[in-house]
């Protein structure tokens, strides 16, 4: 049975935000980094930006995964909170998004693969762990989308070769772990920034879900 990947980011009102850390909700969704994966942060950062696909040799840009990717897929999804708290307040937040994808709202999916884990294996572990959240999943409030915009702007606005590396690292997780050779690798980059900056310009709160359906 196929299974997709989703990655959604939005501007959520900073009132909303408020009320849902207030019921201590960081508890689940803002923590720092805890995985069921003892040694894999220090794992992945071993392998730095090493390739983990074997080109293809009948079809250019593509490629079969390693084990490492795989290795790195699961790292991913253990430490995704899964506790029934957690999906509420995912619940309860999502429900603040816009409706429709635009400044204010970001969503990528991914056939057999979680979209973030694909940026994660495009930046490397230094760059992603600049972040918010706890990969892919966070909640923040006006004041701290403001404070942490820099970092993401640092991270996220890549040109010229980085970008390039970058978009085809994102390729090669989407085709080798996931189905999904057609990924718009391009908004996997931009969209999350867009959200945010369009969260800070306004005044929001902002939220990202890692989701699986």
């Amino acid at each position: 049975m196929s299974v997709t990947g989703v990655w959604i980011i939005g501007a959520v009102p900073d009132q909303e935000v408020r009320n849902v850390l207030s019921a201590s909700a960081q508890n689940s969704v803002s923590a720092p980094v805890h995985c069921a994966v003892p040694g894999g942060l220090e794992w992945w950062r071993s392998k730095g930006q090493a390739s983990m696909f074997t080109p293809s040799t009948s079809s250019p840009g593509d490629g079969s995964a390693d084990e490492d990717a795989f290795r790195l897929s699961a790292f991913f999804d253990a430490c995704h909170d899964e506790s029934d708290h957690a999906e509420e307040v995912r619940d309860t937040v999502m429900a603040q998004f816009p409706p429709e994808v635009g400044e204010g709202l970001f969503v990528a999916t991914a056939r057999k693969a979680n979209p973030f884990s694909a940026l994660a294996y495009a930046l490397g572990p230094a760059a992603t762990l600049r972040l918010p959240g706890r990969f892919g999943d966070f909640l923040l409030d006006a004041g701290q989308v403001r404070a942490q915009l820099p970092a993401v702007e640092e991270t996220l606005l890549l040109t010229g070769i980085p970008r390039r590396d970058a978009i085809e690292r994102i390729h090669a997780w989407m085709t080798g772990v996931g189905d999904d050779p057609d990924h718009d690798a391009d908004e996997l980059l931009d969209g999350p920034l867009r959200v945010l900056r369009h969260a800070a310009s306004t005044g929001s709160g902002a939220a990202g879900q890692v989701r699986w359906y």
